[in-house]
């Protein structure tokens, strides 16, 4: 096992070059020792490479890429550049709930309905990815949301929120893998599905085997293609309503046939939120890819400010342009789906331009998101598990790396999991598929709670151990209104899904069960870990904020100057050492006279 401690002080050393004095790391009874830790429970030497090229200038963005292969945090390398964070939490929501479902929301409850549904809840996810983008800026680590959950609440609310999160991103990989194929039978059908979804798969593996550069080069190029054709439709869009193509002048006529723009009132709007949320999930992805950035306390906050503008110009401007084009109470609404795009709400706006070929088009561009949304969930499936282990909550082995920094155990668990749950799609009449998807249905939003949780919880800890707010990298938006605001948006979300299932006086078992399924399953992890491992209670004053933190002085995004306690630590130091030197220099001059 490599000198750890010989390492830290090397370090310390190069620091020293290249400063007055050297950072102190007091921290009021909550002092690390000078040697890397990891998270509690596993021996470091099987898990951590400690990179020994530090240097304090900060490279420029051309030069980052060259730079940041050398560095490591517990093995996995920090080798995201400025513009894949950028494209990747670009692209992180844009998939099929946009381009298919969005029709959905709108035939539910009207233009206007899906208009405010969609603004008060981009509101929301934007009050989220504030509160994400805090904790993840100040400590950058992959797999966080159930790190932070365990570290500043209950190790055993990160357990039940860690593996909730695993599965629910291994079953998505699974529908995805699932919908490949559906979408390539409109191209070959004499070829069987089944073909196209294997071959889906491996590429998934092969773009997540080798470095995380190259999920994140597809995730880019991915992200670019569902950008432009987004920023296309708004163009095209805008143009149809106005009456440049299609030969018809829409205006807000829709907005003003019966019943619209607000169908079904208030009870329409609620309705739409959970559609909406399921539309938004993987915003949160910026939280698990800043443990791979090569820069996260400048690239971090500049992905999270982005997530604004995406919901103003793609989501909510989306939507507008359906409900201007399209009326509410077209029956093609609510047909769309991966095996008829041709009633995209997108498809229909081409068509109505004027543009023959849409569906063909908007077909491979609903494939490109495909393969996107699974590559993308299958990486964080992958590190996901990766910070269980690390946490202790999952078997070791699954901590392992390889030289490139790929958890190569947990992916291919998680890929053979997912593929899987696919098979299970092609037994029966998909009943057990079904269930499956099921259970892992409201996870998403049970991780946004856990993230809203753990930044209430990292504040209080914060502020509580003697830390200044203004040493944040970056500070959240309006807190603490932010992160309780979704709280209770959430929870009201997670409990009100299933009110489909009491409407219309008949309470429907099958709809109730698949709605509330997941709710118990987390609970019983809790429960599991609670019991099972006597976890206790983080108390605030006793929360490890310091730990992989730019605080900390062994971490590898370690950040001089920034803690106002370091600096009146050391000038504590350096006063007090001015002190004896004049107490000497007092005694030697008495002692000569």
């Amino acid at each position: 096992m490599r000198d750890l401690g010989a390492i830290f002080s090397r370090r310390q050393s190069k620091r020293r070059n290249h400063q007055p004095s050297s950072p102190l790391a007091a921290h009021d009874g909550h002092a690390q020792s000078q040697t890397p830790t990891v998270s509690a429970g596993h021996d470091i030497g099987e898990v951590v490479e400690i990179s020994e090229d530090v240097s304090d200038s900060e490279p420029k963005e051309d030069e980052q890429e060259a730079t940041t292969s050398q560095t490591k945090v517990h093995g996995l390398k920090r080798s995201l550049s400025a513009r894949h964070l950028s494209f990747i939490s670009l692209g992180g929501t844009l998939g099929t709930g946009l381009f298919i479902s969005a029709g959905t929301s709108l035939a539910m409850a009207g233009p206007g309905g899906a208009l405010v549904s969609y603004a008060f809840l981009g509101g929301i996810v934007f009050f989220l990815m504030s509160s994400l983008g805090e904790l993840a800026t100040f400590i950058p680590i992959s797999g966080s949301f159930n790190e932070y959950s365990s570290r500043f609440g209950d190790p055993a609310i990160g357990f039940a929120l860690g593996w909730n999160y695993w599965f629910n991103y291994v079953c998505v990989t699974a529908s995805e893998l699932v919908a490949a194929g559906i979408i390539m039978r409109n191209y070959l059908p004499h070829v069987n599905g089944v073909v196209w979804s294997i071959i889906s798969a491996a590429i998934l593996l092969g773009l997540n085997l080798f470095s995380v550069r190259g999920y994140a080069e597809a995730e880019f190029w991915f992200a670019a293609i569902k950008v432009v054709t987004v920023i296309v439709f708004i163009v095209v869009g805008i143009v149809v309503a106005a009456g440049g193509l299609g030969g018809h002048t829409y205006g807000v006529e829709n907005w003003k046939i019966e019943g619209a723009p607000f169908h079904d009132g208030v009870p329409g709007v609620l309705a739409t939120l959970v559609l909406t949320g399921y539309a938004f999930q993987g915003t949160e992805v910026v939280g698990i890819i800043a443990g791979e950035a090569a820069d996260p306390i400048r690239t971090v906050p500049k992905a999270i400010r982005q997530v604004f503008w995406r919901i103003l110009l793609f989501y909510v401007g989306c939507i507008f342009i359906i409900g201007l084009i399209i009326p509410y109470n077209d029956p093609s609404l609510v047909n769309a789906s991966t095996e008829n795009i041709g009633q995209s709400p997108f498809t229909m706006v081409f068509s109505k331009a004027g543009l023959k070929p849409a569906a063909d088009v908007m077909n491979a561009i609903i494939l490109t998101t495909v393969l996107s949304a699974g590559n993308t969930c299958i990486y964080i499936a992958t590190r996901t598990l990766w910070n269980l282990a690390m946490l202790g909550q999952a078997p070791a082995v699954f901590r392992k790396v390889t030289k490139s920094g790929i958890p190569l155990y947990s992916l291919g668990l998680s890929l053979g999991i997912a593929t899987g749950v696919f098979l299970l799609s092609l037994i029966g009449n998909q009943v057990v598929y079904t269930w499956i998807l099921s259970l892992a249905g409201v996870t998403g939003f049970v991780s946004w709670l856990g993230i809203a949780f753990s930044h209430i919880r990292f504040r209080g800890a914060y502020v509580r151990q003697g830390y200044d707010v203004k040493d944040l990298p970056y500070k959240s938006v309006l807190y603490p209104f932010g992160p309780v605001l979704c709280l209770v948006v959430i929870t009201i979300i997670v409990f009100g899904q299933g009110w489909p299932s009491f409407a219309g006086g008949t309470f429907h078992i099958k709809t109730f069960v698949t709605s509330y399924v997941s709710i118990p399953v987390t609970v019983a992890l809790y429960l599991f870990w609670k019991l099972g491992k006597k976890s206790k209670w983080v108390r605030l004053d006793e929360a490890d904020v310091l730990r992989d933190s730019i605080f900390d002085p062994t971490s590898d995004i370690y950040a001089p100057g920034r803690n106002s306690r370091e600096v009146r630590d050391r000038n504590v130091v350096l006063a007090s050492s001015q002190d004896s030197l004049a107490s000497v220099a007092t005694g030697f001059k008495l002692s000569t006279m």
